[in-house]
């Protein structure tokens, strides 16, 4: 793979690692995610492209019910060599990752394409209506739930027709 050029394709099945996203969905550890790359050879390293698949299940922003979300993420990344740096480049780039010679570390990049494809709040539904607020009752099985709301400045005299009805 030293030859600029060289490409290889990679299709790989795999259990999920232990954090692959964030607190409110992920793909659950152990569970099966694919990798279909791309893996061509150029002068500074290895460029990886091509996607990562499988399921993410979490909860719901509004309602809490269960979400399931199939992952289809774009991944790409430079591996570079370690002699192929040059002095007064910048080493911070978030597409570029240390390559030993012989393996490409993939978890890190795989992770980074993963948490960027989920939603920041995940819905069951975009029109999810949630819980109320009052009781935490489910708003999509009782469309027309409401309570009564009393001002709270009105709430002093409410005790004075409590004492008129007594």
């Amino acid at each position: 793979m030293r030859r600029p050029g060289a490409q290889r394709l990679v299709s790989e099945v795999f259990p999920a690692p232990a954090v692959l996203g964030t607190d409110l969905i992920a793909v659950p550890e152990g569970a099966e995610v694919r990798l279909d790359l791309s893996l061509e050879s150029v002068q500074e390293g290895i460029w990886v492209s091509g996607t990562v698949n499988g399921t993410a299940i979490g909860e719901c922003g509004r309602c809490l019910d269960e979400v399931r979300r199939e992952i289809a993420a774009p991944v790409h990344g430079l591996f570079e060599y370690p002699d192929s740096r040059t002095a007064g480049e910048d080493e911070t780039s978030e597409d570029v990752f240390e390559f030993d010679g012989e393996n490409l570390e993939l978890e890190e990049v795989v992770r980074d394409a993963v948490v960027t494809d989920l939603p920041f709040t995940p819905l069951c539904s975009p029109d999810c209506p949630g819980l109320c607020d009052q009781c935490g009752a489910r708003l999509a099985d009782d469309p027309d739930h409401a309570h009564e709301v009393l001002d709270p400045r009105w709430a002093a005299l409410q005790s004075l027709t409590d004492e008129k009805e007594s």
